[in-house]
């Protein structure tokens, strides 16, 4: 068997390519990163540290690296043939991978088994993403893209902090993850990857993990920031931070209980969880790095503005992430570049031009008015 793994990062080679290798699979590395690539092309293997409770050491080998930039033919004839080809690229670098992934179908032999192609990224259903992507790419004169491949989402987590200098290819990453794979557009023929966990509806669990992993990870950061705090196991530390860590995430369940039905205790016990995942001291995670990105976080659907906007729509106010936004739009890192457009659009518009603009929250929304309070008062400093 063959994975074809877009995204040779950390990421890329501490969880998916990890669990990909686990399962058996002979995975092949592609990636834009030449330094990178070479550097992996000419290791016979690496290793991958989980620290944390249970700790243990484990080696990736048997594996193979191309330049997806320079080396596209060669990418393209491993798609043909592969089993499997996953990514973990980011989201908005998909529409690159899609012309390289919808050429490897067109050239894939007759006869061979529908492509099982996944989007392992920190968005939701970031599959459907890649698959318009690739669709748009397609050639029609090559038949049908689905009769070649078939597309499934996923809900990916796993912390993979800053690495320490001079560590090579070894990753180091915390022992608990989650690949969770929607099993529907499979068939019957879903992927054998002991790793991943297999479901009939994905929906509740890519947002109990956006809600509850992202919102708390990135409450931590800007509430740690905010206190001068370097780390995020510092800011768990903190008291005054943990408090409105958990306060967030009380809100976010109140939602997910409701909305999709998860039992309140199964939920509790999922937040437990996921809290002493941020205590974890062997995870050096710094909250300038957790937080970076402000506006992408503070968008829509992100792990913000999405849950509470639907506990406003539900009539509930959300004290708490709106604390929580408060605190993102003080985030004032200058080594970050959305932050600093941030600080650019809060200097230039007025309120309520910047909620539409970075929440894209129609004025008539009811979580409008109060988040266009909270950009008052930074402007007003």
């Amino acid at each position: 068997m063959k994975a074809v793994h877009f995204g040779a990062g950390n990421i890329g080679r501490g969880f998916v390519g990890l669990l990909l290798h686990e399962a058996g699979y002979e995975v092949v590395f592609a990636d834009v990163a030449d330094a990178l690539i070479s550097q992996l092309a000419g290791a016979d293997s690496y290793e991958v540290h989980e620290v944390g409770e249970h700790a243990a050491v484990k080696t990736v080998d048997g594996f193979r690296a191309l330049n997806s930039a320079t080396e596209e033919a060669a990418v393209v004839e491993e798609i043909s043939t592969a089993d499997v080809v996953t990514t973990a690229v980011g989201p908005h670098i998909l529409k690159f991978v899609a012309p390289v992934i919808a050429r490897g179908l067109a050239a894939r032999p007759a006869g061979l088994p529908p492509l099982q192609v996944m989007a392992c990224e920190n968005a939701i259903n970031a599959t459907d993403i890649l698959q318009q992507e690739v669709r748009s790419a397609w050639d029609e004169s090559a038949g049908s893209l689905d009769a070649v491949a078939v597309f499934a989402n996923t809900a990916v987590d796993r912390i993979v902090p800053n690495q320490a200098p001079g560590q090579g290819l070894d990753v180091t990453v915390e022992t608990f993850y989650e690949w969770v794979i929607d099993r529907t557009p499979f068939g019957g023929n879903a992927p054998v990857i002991p790793g991943a966990t297999f479901v009939d509806e994905l929906g509740p669990y890519i947002e109990r993990k956006l809600f509850t992993v992202n919102t708390g990870h990135a409450s931590a950061a800007y509430f740690g920031y905010q206190a001068g705090l370097e780390t995020i196991s510092d800011a768990m530390a903190d008291p005054s931070v943990a408090a409105k860590v958990r306060a967030v995430l009380e809100e976010t369940k109140e939602l997910l209980v409701a909305k999709h039905g998860f039992a309140e205790a199964e939920q509790e016990a999922y937040v437990q969880k996921i809290l002493s995942r941020f205590t974890n001291p062997h995870l050096p995670d710094t909250v300038v790095r957790v937080g970076r990105a402000p506006l992408r976080k503070l968008g829509r659907h992100e792990r913000f503005v999405g849950p509470a906007a639907e506990l406003a729509e539900r009539g509930v106010t959300p004290v708490a992430l709106l604390e929580a936004m408060s605190a993102a739009l003080r985030f004032d890192e200058h080594s970050d570049d959305e932050a600093v457009e941030l600080a650019e659009l809060l200097s230039e518009l007025d309120a309520a031009a910047v909620v539409e603009r970075v929440t894209e929250l129609s004025p008539s929304h009811p979580l409008f008015p109060a988040v266009q309070k909270l950009v008052e008062d930074r402007q007003a400093g």
